[in-house]
Order: structure tokens, then sequence, then C-alpha cells
């Protein structure tokens, strides 16, 4: 009975976004009230359990997101992103052009969401395309590829931080552990899937593709930008930070007065702010901007993220009531008692999740908290702890179709039919998502 009314919860929500058209985070809301209902959840707390739910999700992410966004504005409105991507291009030339549209894709996907990266990065892949007669899908799938695996795998990014957090886990294991699993996914899921899919799909990689659908976009002089070493330090300075604290906890005592001070500069919520002071200077006052310049480039950047805001905690309030109705310590004990591994529990419960509600960040944040008492056994220490943040983060991913606003983003951008989009794109998703799982589970064997 209980995972009945996670049923129709999970249908119901599915009918109020993809039939009625309602508001992701009105459609979250809603069902979680209905399923608190269903629950038995007593009604004069449901409304605190929901607060609790939003508030806990938000209260460590909302540093982290908000900061994220706006560092990747500046580096994006600053030309960095461009810099990085044209430098990598002209040392690798067109034989390893794939292996330099993955890496600028890593370094700018570590500062920028998928769908933000997606704008980004795409006009100079469709740049270079055109002047080395390649068909955009062609570069098109690495980087795809690469931007989806940084955006479900990488801390800061919302997604693989707020699981952290709910999973009580390691965030520095989390980014080494996940940084790792990357390196073969990306592989598999970029040049691997690339040539099998050019062998057996050939019509999808067309040459005549018209961006136009993306809109207005600046464009740069690659002498205006910054320089390539600058931009790269400052858009990965979050992942250096967070980076060097993990390691030196295994070098440094905590109690050491070092240590601890390592400690705080490189915890999370501070990375991500001398970062962000770090890319206002570098990004902009030392480029001779305004900070009424810098401040508009900021501004716009919350309003983009706002919307993925109020999801997140929309997620975390359907979650809150998942755990007051008792469901995540019914399905931790059902798959406890069937022996499955935790790594697998945790893909397979986030990929039927995703598979029907179409949004990654949603599906995986719901699934951590379905599993959450089965991580709790292995504590905030443990590398287990870490690596169920990145399966639920490979199973996010899993067959990305007509209920999510990438799967139409990919399906506009790269000039593709509905049917392309399925046989291509929810493809490669499902590849990526089994690799990912893949990795993580050979990761398990050495830790």
């Amino acid at each position: 009975m209980p995972l009945l009314i996670v049923l129709i919860g999970v249908i119901f929500l599915i009918f109020l976004i993809v039939k009625l058209k309602l508001n992701t985070y009105v459609s979250l809301i809603i069902t979680s009230f209905l399923i608190a209902l269903l629950l038995k959840v007593p009604i004069a707390k449901i409304p605190n359990t929901i607060e609790a739910g939003i508030g806990s999700q938000l209260g460590h992410l909302a540093i982290i997101f908000g900061f994220g966004s706006m560092l990747g504005a500046l580096v994006s409105d600053a030309g960095g992103g461009y810099r990085i991507a044209t430098t990598l291009i002209d040392k690798f030339g067109r034989r390893w052009i794939q292996l330099a549209i993955i890496l600028a894709s890593f370094i700018i996907g570590l500062a920028l969401f998928f769908e933000v990266g997606l704008v980004v990065v795409l006009p100079i892949v469709f740049i270079i395309a055109r002047e080395l007669d390649m068909p955009l899908i062609y570069l098109g799938i690495p980087m795809a590829a690469t931007l989806n695996v940084t955006h479900a795998f990488l801390p800061p990014h919302p997604a693989p931080t707020a699981i952290a957090n709910m999973l009580h886990a390691n965030l520095g294991h989390v980014l080494l552990l996940g940084i790792i699993a990357a390196i073969p996914t990306i592989i598999i899921a970029g040049p691997v899937f690339n040539w099998v899919l050019h062998k057996v799909y050939p019509q999808v990689y067309r040459k005549n593709i018209d961006i136009s659908v993306l809109g207005e976009y600046k464009e740069f002089k690659l002498e205006e930008t910054p320089g390539f070493g600058i931009s790269v330090l400052t858009a990965m300075m979050p992942v250096i930070l967070i980076a060097t604290g993990t390691i030196c906890s295994f070098i440094i005592p905590k109690t050491n007065p070092v240590g601890e001070f390592i400690q705080f500069v490189c915890a999370p919520d501070e990375a991500m702010l001398i970062s962000l002071i770090f890319a206002i200077f570098t990004m902009g006052l030392h480029r001779n901007k305004k900070m009424a310049e810098i401040e508009n480039s900021l501004t716009a950047s919350i309003k983009q993220i706002a919307p993925m805001l109020l999801i997140i905690g929309g997620g975390g309030a359907f979650k809150q009531v998942l755990v007051a109705g008792g469901i995540s310590k019914y399905v931790s004990d059902l798959f406890l008692h069937t022996h499955m591994s935790p790594i697998l529990a945790a893909w397979l419960i986030t990929a039927v999740l995703r598979v029907c509600l179409g949004s990654s960040t949603v599906s995986a944040l719901t699934a951590a908290g379905l599993i959450a008492p089965m991580a709790q056994q292995y504590g905030s220490q443990s590398e287990m702890a870490a690596l169920m943040v990145l399966a639920i983060g490979a199973g996010s991913v899993f067959c990305d179709h007509v209920n999510d606003a990438g799967f139409w983003m990919i399906k506009s951008y790269f000039g593709l039919s509905l049917k392309e989009t399925l046989l291509s794109w929810s493809t490669l998703t499902s590849v990526l998502a089994l690799a990912g799982l893949g990795s993580v589970y050979l990761i398990s064997l050495f830790v």
C-alpha cells in the first residue's frame, strides 16, 4: 500500500506538469499535500512538514547555488568561456577536436549549469563545426554529455550538493570520487557513443544546421577576452578550494590551527564566496568594468536560477512528506530485505523517477529522501555514502525524453525531428546513466 500511494502521487505529479502544464513548483506542493493526506500524516502537521522540507533543502543549498550562478555569469559575460574553448581547440587541432570539446565543456561545466553551459558553449562549437566542415551533432554529443555529467556528478552543482547534504556524505569525497567516475563515463557517452551512433543512425549527422534558435548572443573578439589561465583559474576556483580542503583533511590534523583555517576557507559555502569575490575582480574590476555593470550580471544570474530554487524547495517538501509518512524507511527496508546493492538501489529508484518526472533534480532529491535511511548506516565519512550520491546522480540523467526541458533544447539546437531526438539524445542519456553506474561500481571495488 505505501508504494501504491507513492505511485499515485508520481502519476498525479506527472498529470499536473505534463497534461495541465501547471508550474512544477506548484505541482510539487500540491502533490506533497495529497501524499501527506494519503499517508495519514496528521493534518495539523502537514504545513509544518512541508515548510521544514523546503527550509532544510534551501538553507544550505541557496548559498552555493546562488554564488555558483553568479560566478558562472561573470565568467560568461567577460568572455572567459569563449577564451577557454577557443584556446583548447587551437591547441588540439582537428584530429583531437572531440577531446578539446570535452575539456572545454568540463571546465565550463564546473561553473555553469547544464542549460546555461549549453547556451555558452554551443555558439563556439557551431563556429568550429562550420570552419572544419563537420556536422554540428558530431561535436555536440561529447559537449552535451560532458555538461550533463558535471551537472549530475560534481559539486558545487545543486543536485549532487543537495543530495550529499541529505545523505550526510562528505562533499569532498563526492567531488574527488565524482571526477574519477566522470572520466570513463564521458568517454563512453561521448566519443564512443558518437562513433556507434554515426554507424547505426547517420542521418542525424547533418551539416546544414541553423543555430538561429539560440536567439541573440554576445560575440567576442579574442583579444577582448580574459587570458586563458585566469579564465580557467576563475572557473575552477570552487573545485580547487574544496579539493584542497579534502586533501588537507587527510594530511593536517583538524585540531591544528592551520588545519582549522584551511577547513574553514575550503568549506563549500566559504569556497563559493571566495571564488565569487575573486571572479568579481578577475572578470570585472580588473577588466575596467564598473560595479554597476557587474551588479547587473549578478542580478540577472539570480533571476535565472529563481525558478530552479523553488523547484528544489518543492522537491525538498515532497521528500519530507515521504519521510514523515514513513515511505523512505519502508522503501529502504524493502531494498535491504532483497539484499540489493545500495549503489544499484540508489540508481534504480532515481532512474525510475527520472523517466516518470523528467526533472533530474526532482527525481534525484526524491530518491535521496527515499534511500536516506539506507545511507545513514555508513556514516558521513564513508566513501559508500559518497558513491550512493554519485549513483543517484547517474540515475538522474537516465533516458531524457519529452517531459524534460533539456530534451526540447537539444531538439531545437541541433535541428532534429522528434524521432531523431528520441533515438539519439534519449539513447545517449540512457548510455550515460548506465556508464555512470558502471563507473561507480568499479570505484566501489577499490575504496
